[in-house]
């Protein structure tokens, strides 16, 4: 059974920080590319950050450069995402996402996701 199971979401003060944990299990993690994308209410989701090939190359949106790092463990299954100076603007549901192709088929797979909320 493929599942993606995030933690260490919660409520934190503006400048706070918190460390996301996403961990996978059912398929092989460490050959899949991984990536974090948040929702706030009202808005699109949008691509946080990502993990795109086993170089360990990474992207982050513009808006968390510099705060925010994005890390993997294979042997552990899990990604994480480390928030640091935290803005209320961060405040949203954060999921992690595993995808690979293969053979021209696309493997995608998502977690439920892990309320932030940032307070001013």
């Amino acid at each position: 059974q493929v599942q993606l199971v995030e933690s260490g979401g919660g409520l934190v003060q503006s400048g706070g920080s918190l460390r996301l944990s996403c961990k996978a299990s059912g398929f092989p993690f460490s050959l899949y590319s991984v990536s974090w994308y948040r929702q706030a209410p009202g808005k699109e989701r949008e691509l946080v950050a990502g993990i795109i090939n086993r170089l360990g190359d990474t992207n982050y949106a513009d808006s968390v450069k510099d705060r925010f790092t994005i890390s993997r463990d294979n042997a552990k299954n899990t990604v994480y995402l480390q928030m640091n100076s935290l803005k209320p603007e961060d405040t949203a549901v954060y999921s992690c996402n595993a995808r690979m192709m293969l053979l021209g088929k696309q493997y995608n797979y998502w977690g439920q996701g892990t309320q932030v909320t940032v307070s001013s």
